[in-house]
């Protein structure tokens, strides 16, 4: 049975959510038998490419915020991170262009390792304070880390023709999908669950699939 996730990079939910559905997905029986594909959604697919700015600034110009209320949200998301064990960083954190990061996690997934690919680029981006956007040196940097090809990341990312096409087909797919904000997770094409949810949640949601998949 298929699972389609749709996230960014930039969005700290996705993150989050992926971390969930983990946990969900491990307490779930039949979890050898879930095939998880990772779809492309850009959170603001406006941003000229390669460019970056301070993601406290960005959420107070992109949603009316204040800057102290934008600083107060990162500082309450970052504790509901650190209660999951994940690292997530408050001050220095950039928002970004992330149509490379999903070009490189298309790659990876052509590899089996998609998820691999696409949990090293939030580690870098929400854990550790060098800027992750616009940088192709880092992106290759973060993909060496995480144990892929350092020649063949190159080749993508200089590239810009490379898994273009399989990044705005996931984005239409989304559309078509009613998918409007993330993370998205479609179970069978048939369920979804919208956001960050508790794992249990997600463990629920695979076994009411699970039963309507091998029933029918």
């Amino acid at each position: 049975m298929k699972v389609e996730i749709f996230s960014d990079i930039n969005c700290p939910f996705c993150y989050l959510g992926l971390n969930r559905f983990n946990t969900g997905l491990a307490a779930f029986d039949h979890a050898d038998d879930i095939e998880v594909i990772h779809r492309s959604f850009e959170l603001d697919p406006t941003q000229p490419r390669g460019t970056s700015g301070n993601v406290v600034e960005h959420l107070a110009q992109q949603y009316g915020f204040s800057l102290e209320q934008a600083a107060q949200g990162e500082l309450q998301l970052a504790d509901v991170a650190h209660a999951e064990g994940l690292p997530y960083i408050t001050q220095g954190r950039d928002f970004g262009d992330s149509f490379d990061m999903h070009r490189l996690v298309h790659f990876a997934q052509e590899q089996g390792r998609g998820e691999e690919m696409l949990i090293a680029l939030f580690h870098a981006n929400f854990g550790e304070e060098q800027s992750l956007f616009g940088d192709h040196e880092r992106l290759v940097q973060v993909a060496v880390d995480e144990g892929f090809d350092e020649a063949q990341v190159r080749e993508v990312l200089a590239d810009e023709t490379r898994y273009v096409q399989a990044v705005r087909d996931d984005e239409a797919l989304a559309k078509e999908l009613k998918c409007s904000a993330v993370p998205y997770f479609v179970l069978d094409r048939h369920f979804v669950v919208a956001g960050a949810e508790p794992a249990e949640v997600f463990t629920d949601a695979l076994r009411q699939a699970w039963e309507r998949h091998t029933a029918s």
